[in-house]
């Protein structure tokens, strides 16, 4: 998979993010909510007409451009935001952290500005980049699709449902486009044509006739699925209060995180055993029988989706944001670690494989016209 190069422009313009927050951090007319919904929607409103006259040509052409560029310049406004609220540079964005969105403040609303910060902002430049050059950027964006997802499937639901409820401010109101651009973003994104693939119909006739022991890679990536199925089940039923003395050890003992009431790790583990969980079921299918062509694409939406998921919750599992009581302790922080790292890792790995040698999963193409004899 070709990375395309990033889009220079799309890259300054999210730069102004810096001396644009400094400033508004102290003009005191915006110090309070309703202050903050109109600046940020201001702001938002003059980026895109920015964007809109810089890059009119590329917007026409794809309009995800518009999409990626004005993310970009809110990912430097949420790495900002975790960079101050971990105290490595100055409170740029107090104000919004205050009046706009106080659940940011919490270790996990820190991870997730990390994350988006950091992740999602060098994959807006690259796909905006890409668009500019009028290449192909599918791949990058499902991943983005997925990670995008997640992250907003956890975090609205956990700000109605956790100790922060009550915090909910009118800027709240602001994340509703991010409700919808996912949705139009992933029609458009699973609409494009795919790259054309390299293998030759007797390479994906050969490589489908192979068995599953002739097949190791595969092979230990359904096993992997299998342990990380059942870990899936095993966490949501934790965090429902199953009665076992298992649950009852491991929430105690190895993810007390688990229990804490800003409710981000419960939905959390609700929405693995909800989504991921049955994933993991049709992929062991897939791995299994040949031609499921849509496989590749959504282990690239739940590799991102994993990957966000599983870098909030290790962060915000150990995050000094988080009570002391509810944090990892250290007697279990390598089993805590090894475990959910390797729940990380699983499904890139299983990406990679797909997209390295994807001849197995093709759709087997009709073979060539039988030869009759001639009839005398």
């Amino acid at each position: 998979m070709d990375i395309p190069p990033l889009a220079g422009k799309v890259a300054v313009l999210s730069l102004g993010a810096l001396p644009l927050s400094y400033a508004l951090n102290h003009v005191s007319a915006i110090s309070y909510p309703l202050g903050v919904v109109w600046m940020s929607a201001l702001i938002l409103g003059l980026l895109f007409l920015a964007i809109y006259s810089l890059s009119r040509s590329d917007i026409y052409y794809d309009p995800l451009f518009a999409v990626f560029a004005v993310f970009s310049f809110t990912s430097v406004v949420d790495l900002l935001i975790a960079l101050g609220e971990d105290g490595y540079m100055g409170s740029f964005m107090a104000f919004y952290t205050k009046e706009g969105e106080p659940y940011l403040r919490t270790a996990h609303g820190v991870f997730i500005c990390y994350w988006d910060g950091t992740v999602h902002y060098l994959l807006y430049l690259a796909m905006a980049g890409a668009i500019r050059k009028r290449k192909r950027y599918r791949n990058l964006a499902l991943y983005w699709l997925g990670s995008f997802v997640m992250s907003i499937l956890v975090f609205l639901p956990g700000n109605i449902l956790g100790k922060y409820n009550s915090e909910i401010r009118p800027s709240f109101f602001l994340t509703i486009p991010y409700l919808l651009v996912p949705c139009w973003a992933g029609l458009r994104v699973f609409n494009q044509t795919q790259a054309p693939s390299c293998c030759t119909p007797n390479m994906v006739e050969e490589e489908q006739r192979k068995g599953l022991l002739r097949r190791p890679v595969d092979l230990a990536l359904i096993i992997y699925l299998i342990f990380a199925a059942f870990f899936t089940l095993f966490r949501g039923l934790v965090v429902l209060d199953c009665p076992m003395d298992a649950c009852f050890v491991y929430i105690y003992q190895y993810e007390p995180y688990l229990r804490d009431p800003v409710a981000y790790p419960k939905v959390q583990m609700l929405v693995n055993m909800f989504y991921v969980l049955p994933f993991y079921g049709l992929a062991i299918y897939a791995l299994i029988f040949p031609g499921c062509s849509w496989l590749p694409d959504w282990t690239l939406v739940f590799a991102g989706a994993i990957g966000q998921a599983q870098f909030s919750h290790m962060g915000a599992s150990m995050h000094l944001r988080t009570p002391f009581t509810y944090r990892v302790p250290e007697d279990a922080w390598a089993s805590f670690f090894v475990c959910n790292l390797l729940y990380a890792l699983g499904p890139h790995l299983l990406a990679y494989r797909c997209l390295w040698s994807p001849a197995f999963f093709l759709r087997p193409l009709p073979g060539p016209p039988a030869h009759h004899e001639k009839q005398h």
